[in-house]
Order: structure tokens, then C-alpha cells, then sequence
């Protein structure tokens, strides 16, 4: 018979829940951060960068119903749809330090690349601003 926890640990482990964030919490953050610098500092090109809302825990009717409107597995966090260096737009995935592509992110960048679009994969807010600055860049495009 399994043995019970004692007290101590369960207010050890509710504490350990307690502060543990959620995984999609870092980046959401990120990508609020990021949104809001492009259109404060590329104002003349607000709504050309936008999110699609793939990621999230949905229940399964929502879930469906999304799917059946379009909504496609491992589509890049942030579209910027500015044509630049004969690419015809820039795909953004947002990570933290620690993240990774999924399989389905990886085989949606080979489609979009394929098509003729940049597609970047973005660690931290800095090199966002750095990535979308150069990629907006008439004279030069930072590979």
C-alpha cells in the first residue's frame, strides 16, 4: 500500500504549484511586449503585424470549431505582411530562452519558406526589435 504524504510535504508541493508558471505564460508576455513596440515605433505600418491566435488550451467544441474556420497547426506567432529583400513577408515564432519549435512549427516554416517568406525564430524581446528593424531595412537585411 502506497505510503500517505505527510502534511509538510503536500504544503511543500502546493507551494512549488503556487509559483510555477504556466508554459505559454513567459511568451505571451513577450509577444505583448513585442505587439506594442512595433506599433509604437513603426506607427505607419500598425495592423500589418498581427497575431493568429493558434496556441492555447481550448476546450474541444472550441477547438473544432476553430479548426473547421482555418486554423492551422504550427503557424507562426506574428505575421508582419511587409514585403522586403524579395520576400514577401516576415513569419515571427516567438520563444523563451528554454523553448522550442514543435514538429508542427518546423514543417510550417519549410511551407512558408518555400512560398517566399522570411521566417524567424526570435529569442527575447531585444532581438525582436533587432530582427524586425533589420528585416524593415531598405538597404540591408541581416541573415
Amino acid at each position: 500500500m502506497p505510503k500517505r504524504p505527510t502534511y509538510d510535504q503536500l504544503l511543500a508541493r502546493d507551494r512549488l504549484k503556487a509559483t510555477r508558471k504556466r508554459p505559454g505564460e513567459a511568451e505571451h508576455k513577450l509577444q505583448c511586449q513585442c505587439f506594442q513596440w512595433f506599433n509604437w515605433t513603426h506607427r505607419d505600418l500598425q495592423g500589418l503585424l498581427y497575431a493568429v491566435p493558434n496556441g492555447g488550451h481550448r476546450n474541444y467544441v472550441t477547438a473544432a470549431k476553430m479548426k473547421a474556420e482555418g486554423v492551422v497547426s504550427g503557424v507562426s506567432d506574428l505575421n508582419l505582411d511587409v514585403a522586403r529583400h524579395g520576400y514577401h513577408g516576415l513569419r515571427i515564432e516567438l520563444k523563451t530562452e528554454t523553448g522550442r519549435q514543435s514538429p508542427s512549427q518546423r514543417a510550417w516554416q519549410k511551407k512558408v519558406e518555400a512560398q517566399g517568406y522570411r521566417y524567424v525564430l526570435v529569442r527575447g524581446y531585444r532581438e525582436f526589435c533587432e530582427t524586425v528593424d533589420a528585416y524593415l531595412d531598405e538597404c540591408c537585411l541581416n541573415e
